[in-house]
């Protein structure tokens, strides 16, 4: 892996103010391209601002780099920073590194997606702040200490405001590239206003996704397979428990929907 270290300089007083650009224009820009944001951190004396951000080699960066440069999102970010002023951040830097060796155990991130329908049998779909090209279904990361269940219900009602209940897990999908694998469920709507959601999605709806038609709004591959295997599931058995002492907090057979409606 490559790693590269960013470094800006800041007025103290304008922290906030670069953290707010920072999550709109250049997480976005990097992530959606490939890279993946190791860590961000802030000096005591809030002047400096460093982010890590880690590639699979030079080339990969390079081909980030370049997709980056030539990102409509680029030209926004671009644009805003010019209207708040050259000293919102006051200089950069960049150097490179490489790891000496491996001191912590595999990891990778687990996210949650739901394919929900409504009465009318259309799916709800969300346009993520992150990536402006596609619908895809709501979800998100789960967070430390919490089942996959609470995750994927959280997220949906994070990004559009509604509450849904869960039918069972219709496919589990893994990225090597990002180190990610994510846990399909299929669900319905239950209740809530649906509208987007401030630093979450630009615009939600239901949808009347088919098979024929689900590129018209789901534009990226790995995203459609989600939507298309959730169109006719096959529930997965699922179970959630502790250990230490053992104790089994619930359990799916994977023989009919709705059987996780009622788990938290």
């Amino acid at each position: 892996m490559l790693h590269r270290r960013k470094t800006y300089t800041i007025r103290p007083e304008r922290l906030q103010e670069f953290t707010e650009f920072f999550h709109t224009y250049l997480f976005p820009l990097q992530i959606s391209h490939g890279a993946r944001l190791v860590g961000r951190w802030v000096t005591e004396s809030e002047d400096e601002v460093i982010a890590i951000w880690e590639y699979r080699d030079r080339e990969h960066y390079e081909q980030v780099d370049r997709d980056v440069r030539n990102s409509a999102l680029r030209r926004e970010a671009m644009k805003k920073r010019a209207r708040l002023g050259k000293n919102l951040y006051i200089k950069s830097t960049e150097d490179f590194m490489t790891a000496t060796g491996v001191y912590t155990p595999p990891r990778a991130i687990v996210s949650v997606t739901a394919y929900i329908t409504n009465d009318a049998g259309e799916v709800l779909l969300v346009r993520n702040l992150q990536r402006g090209d596609t619908y895809e279904l709501p979800g998100g990361q789960v967070e430390n200490n919490e089942s996959i269940l609470d995750a994927v219900k959280r997220e949906v009602k994070e990004e559009t405001g509604v509450d849904v209940a869960i039918d069972g897990i219709t496919g589990i999908y893994q990225n090597i590239s990002s180190h990610i694998i994510c846990v399909a469920f299929r669900g319905t709507y239950v209740s809530g206003e649906l509208q987007a959601q401030e630093g979450e999605t630009t615009d939600v709806g239901f949808f009347p996704v088919t098979r024929e038609n689900v590129d018209t709004y789901i534009k990226r591959e790995h995203f459609q397979i989600r939507a298309l295997d959730a169109m006719n599931p096959v529930y997965l058995p699922h179970a959630l428990y502790t250990v230490r002492p053992y104790e089994l907090v619930s359990r799916y057979d994977g023989n009919a929907p709705s059987a996780l409606s009622g788990q938290n």
